[in-house]
């Protein structure tokens, strides 16, 4: 599973990564969706290797190369686009590092692939649902696919889209729950994590 989410205050980005982070999430996507967002991602990739060992941050909403090679230079682990940019491709496979863009169709997935990708994101993953995953891995065996919205953290979702043969989800408001004042709940938010990676666990047999 791989929670996601943005925080312009570095510090509220601290304590939701940490939050994820104590619940047995091992991944985070950082969505770079506002003014100086990639400044917050700088500073919570250091945090992050100080304080969560183990913690590997990616970023989620790049749309150009550009974009892409700054966060890199800033730590990210993984690149995660809303759409196919052979541009972005380019400059991860030169680096070496993951990068999961957003496709909608078998030729998108399979031109991905020809790209080097390793796990396609199907999104918007709420209006295609799990049997458009278990159509696709039929003649395709081989992708690896995460669905991204459309997933929510609880036993019947998470079966049906890992019977369907997902490869893992991502997951934001879902599962970033907030208080009545609309800060975050962290405490909730570290619970539900557990929560859903243990049903991950048990729907997977492992």
């Amino acid at each position: 599973m791989v929670p996601l989410f943005y925080h312009a205050d570095l510090e509220v980005a601290k304590a939701v990564v940490s939050a994820c982070y104590h619940g047995g999430a091992r991944l985070l996507e950082f969505t770079n969706r506002g003014d100086f967002a990639h400044e917050v991602f700088g500073e919570l990739s250091k945090f992050c290797l100080k304080e969560l060992p183990g913690m590997m941050l990616g970023v989620g909403s790049v749309t150009d190369a550009g974009t892409a090679s700054l966060y890199l230079q800033l730590g990210a682990n993984f690149v995660v686009t809303p759409v196919l940019r052979e541009d972005i491709a380019l400059v991860c496979n030169r680096r070496k590092v993951l990068w999961s863009p957003g496709c909608g169709s078998l030729t998108e997935i399979a031109r991905a692939e020809e790209l080097g990708c390793e796990v396609v994101k199907l999104f918007p993953g709420g209006v295609y649902g799990p049997g458009f995953v278990k159509d696709i891995k039929g003649p395709c065996p081989w992708t690896n696919i995460m669905p991204t919205g459309g997933v929510n953290p609880d036993f019947d979702s998470l079966k049906k889209w890992f019977d369907a043969g997902v490869y893992c989800v991502g997951m934001g408001s879902k599962l970033m729950l907030k208080k009545e004042d609309g800060s975050f709940d962290l405490v909730g938010i570290e619970a539900l994590t557990r929560e859903a990676l243990g049903i991950i666990r048990t729907v997977r047999g492992r």
